[in-house]
């Protein structure tokens, strides 16, 4: 596999905003999967925080990147970590693992929330589309 990608909210392809249409525009949309993590609700989007606890997951699809085009220098300027943003950032991209619906895992980009979540609300399904809080 290429460079896949874990997108678990506004890069979905439910949402259908710009970002989202640069990112179909290169890349292949390879499945559904999940990453181990909490979701939490931060307003207009959600955030990840990696989690080891077994009963953690967040859902979401994973894209495989097209070669010769770098989607995510525009994708980390999208989530405000671009190295020219102002520190501290919100999100850092890291690899992680991504769970598919059959089981296989793959190793993944992922924008992981880097703030404090004391006061934002979980969303406990796992998954941005079904926000159960």
């Amino acid at each position: 596999m290429k460079q896949p990608l874990f997108v678990y909210g506004t890069l979905r392809k439910d949402i259908n905003n710009s970002m989202f249409h640069l990112l179909a525009r290169h890349s292949t949309f390879v499945g559904y999967a999940r990453v181990r993590g909490k979701l939490y609700d931060l307003g207009d989007y959600p955030g990840v925080v990696p989690s080891n606890e077994d009963h953690r997951w967040v859902r979401g699809e994973v894209y495989e990147l097209e070669e010769g085009v770098d989607v995510l220098a525009a994708l980390d300027r999208y989530e405000g970590c671009h190295s020219g943003d102002p520190e501290p950032h919100e999100f850092e991209r890291v690899t992680g693992d991504a769970t598919f619906e059959d089981g296989r895992t793959v190793q993944v980009w992922i924008y992981v929330y880097k703030m404090r979540v004391d006061e934002k609300p979980e969303i406990t399904s796992g998954d941005y589309f079904h926000n159960a809080l």
